[in-house]
């Protein structure tokens, strides 16, 4: 009896689970068929950026200002970085163009958003309208059955069977979209990549890796009961990906190039290049600083960075500023500096922390320091009427119409283009408080 109760109550979650699995299935086309008319309006908005640039200017630049501010109107609306807005209005103009069974299919649910992608970004090398259509044909096949990665591999290899160039040439190309990027994920940790030739970077991963096992082999603990075992030595403990890791980062902050453009040495001194050192604006509360609290501490006034690592950095930089901050509220009051002929510069970037414009996150370090009224029309040139804006969002307010208006508190209000009215209010320094501070002790007699 208990087994065909058991049996029972297993068919019932089978059936259930059937159930929510089909649900699934629904949810995932439903959401495919909405990704495809986000798409076809994303697509548009790229129809009208590139019919107002056709009629105001052939110029390149103007071109992609109309592109920005456009980007910037959507982002403004949806709360996205115009950034991200900008290349998902080219991947939607790509798809729905030169894709349009792959936009077909991604409407009716049969294949995801992120096929789609596959299709559009490894298709970008065919440039033959016949050579893409039979490559978006067979690519799309396989989608329709596989996975992402999977349908990615095999449209490199169509790419590679019906490209008209070989891979010699197209690598002389490729060659000139080497970058090094990074991303936070969070935890006070981030991620740094490289994109190089395939040949480099098989040689970077083997020098760290061989460095990397050279440094376990020499520092590797013996047995427990090994009789001539060093009670006091320090055996590492780390893992190979650790070893690695922190030897490309010694090798990063601390090495120089191997050409030296600026001093035409082959290898040398410390000079020229690589007499330049890594440079980073951490803000630390004064009791994090002073070992009563571990936490506050912030990269560029937004990543939080671990109180070790802060007071670590604070022990070893040149030169520091005090930020004195309202008590309430935490908002930048004033700030105090050695260095007295750029105060009103520094000011700014521990006000502001990052560019203005809404939704840019990039550091006030890297600014313009922009007039929110124009100096040439009256405008003055002190902090009420000072911002740091990016060069991005400061060309953009300079070429398009994007009035900002600075507040009382320093909040500034944007009114797109189109009027819509967004306010980007001056960031605050969260404060801490463990506990109260201790009452007064009894004066001794």
């Amino acid at each position: 009896m208990e087994g065909t109760a058991s049996l029972g109550h297993r068919d019932d979650d089978d059936a259930a689970l059937a159930c929510l699995v089909e649900e699934i299935v629904d949810i995932h086309a439903a959401i495919a068929s909405l990704e495809a008319e986000l798409a076809t309006r994303m697509a548009a908005t790229q129809q009208i950026a590139n019919q107002r640039a056709a009629h105001q200017s052939a110029e390149t630049r103007m071109r992609e200002i109309e592109e920005r501010s456009i980007a910037a109107e959507i982002g403004l609306a949806t709360r996205v970085n115009d950034r991200a807005v900008q290349n998902r209005m080219h991947d939607a103009h790509e798809l729905v163009r030169d894709y349009p069974t792959a936009h077909a299919a991604l409407a009716d649910g049969r294949i995801s958003s992120r096929h789609a992608a596959v299709i559009v970004e490894t298709g970008r090398a065919l440039q033959d309208p016949d050579a893409r259509a039979l490559y978006e044909a067979t690519v799309l096949e396989r989608a329709l059955r596989d996975t992402a990665p999977r349908t990615k591999a095999f449209a490199e290899q169509v790419v590679e069977e019906l490209h008209p160039r070989s891979i010699t040439e197209r690598h002389r190309e490729a060659v000139k979209t080497r970058t090094v990027w990074m991303q936070h994920r969070g935890d006070s940790m981030s991620e740094l990549g490289i994109i190089t030739p395939t040949v480099l970077a098989e040689g970077i991963w083997d020098r760290l890796t061989q460095q990397a096992h050279e440094t376990k082999t020499v520092q590797v603990a013996p047995p427990a009961d090994e009789p001539d075992a060093d009670d006091d030595a320090v055996y590492d403990e780390r893992s190979l990906d650790q070893i690695r890791a922190d030897i490309a980062i010694d090798l990063l902050l601390t090495g120089g190039p191997s050409v030296d453009p600026t001093t035409g040495a082959i290898t040398g001194p410390a000079g020229g290049l690589a007499a330049i050192h890594a440079r980073a604006s951490i803000v630390i509360p004064a009791v994090t600083a002073a070992g009563f609290a571990d936490r506050g501490a912030t990269l560029d006034g937004a990543t939080p960075v671990d109180a070790e690592t802060a007071r670590a950095l604070l022990a070893g930089a040149p030169s520091w500023e005090r930020i004195f901050t309202h008590p309430i509220h935490g908002h930048v009051l004033a700030t105090d500096t050695y260095r007295r002929p750029a105060n009103l510069d520094r000011y700014l970037a521990a006000r502001d922390i990052h560019c203005r414009f809404p939704g840019c996150r990039r550091p006030a370090r890297v600014c313009d320091r922009d007039h929110n009224h124009d100096w040439a029309l009256g405008g003055t040139t002190d902090a009420c009427n000072l911002a740091c804006l990016c060069k991005r969002h400061h060309t953009l307010k300079t070429e398009k119409p994007w009035k900002p208006v600075q507040l009382r508190d320093g909040s500034i209000r944007w009114t797109s283009p189109l009027g819509r009215v967004s306010t980007d209010p001056p960031e605050r320094y969260v404060i801490f408080r463990d506990e109260p501070d201790p009452p007064p002790s009894d004066p001794p007699f």
